[in-house]
């Protein structure tokens, strides 16, 4: 009986995650909850929310790479998007570009070159906008930051301005580094992806 339950069991979640839209965060260390447990990150609030609000139709994929620049998330991609075959990618790439300092237009031909590369994939895609510390200057960071919505309106690609809305520049909320966010935000990060993400998912 025991064996058969457990047959059982393993079937209904084949047949669920068969039926499941996918839905594939591909970011960087933000995304990969660095410092944290896994399950505790942003990714994994997420899915909580989805399995709460509309159980069983949603399965999401967290791809993210600590460390990972635009340019290594454009290599990276074919393959993640043979391997899920995404219904929605979530994009949040470019806060190491800001951080190393390289060339807003090279990032912002990477984003675009990404976001092609998902919709010829018959992926939607959510660009995830991002910021960086005043200290590398306000020239550099206004046009960082402006780089996002100028790839967004020229892709016709929905945005959610600042992931870190409500977390960056507050001390409780972030590690020790000041850069990445702790547990204690993580529930307000996935509250800032929901209402730009939740237009994008399956009815």
């Amino acid at each position: 009986m025991r064996v058969k339950a457990v047959l059982l069991a393993g079937l209904l979640a084949s047949t669920l995650s068969a039926q499941a839209a996918t839905v594939v965060v591909f970011g960087d260390s933000i995304s990969a909850a660095y410092g944290l447990e896994v399950n505790k990150g942003w990714v994994a609030k997420l899915q909580q929310r989805l399995d709460r609000e509309q159980p069983g139709k949603h399965q999401v994929i967290n791809a993210s790479v600590s460390g990972e620049t635009t340019q290594g998330g454009l290599l990276r991609l074919p393959k993640v998007l043979k391997q899920y075959q995404p219904d929605v990618l979530v994009l949040e790439l470019g806060g190491n570009d800001g951080l190393r300092g390289q060339p807003l237009p090279l990032m912002a031909k990477n984003l675009t070159a990404m976001i092609t590369q998902a919709r010829q994939q018959h992926s939607r895609v959510l660009l995830v906008g991002m910021r960086i510390p005043p200290n590398y200057g306000k020239a550099y960071t206004e046009a960082f930051a402006a780089t996002f919505p100028q790839v967004a309106k020229a892709t016709k690609t929905p945005l959610l301005p600042f992931l870190l809305e409500g977390v960056g520049g507050r001390p409780e909320l972030m590690q020790d580094d000041g850069i990445h966010p702790n547990a204690q935000a993580q529930d307000r990060l996935a509250d800032n992806v929901w209402p730009y993400l939740k237009p994008l998912l399956k009815p």
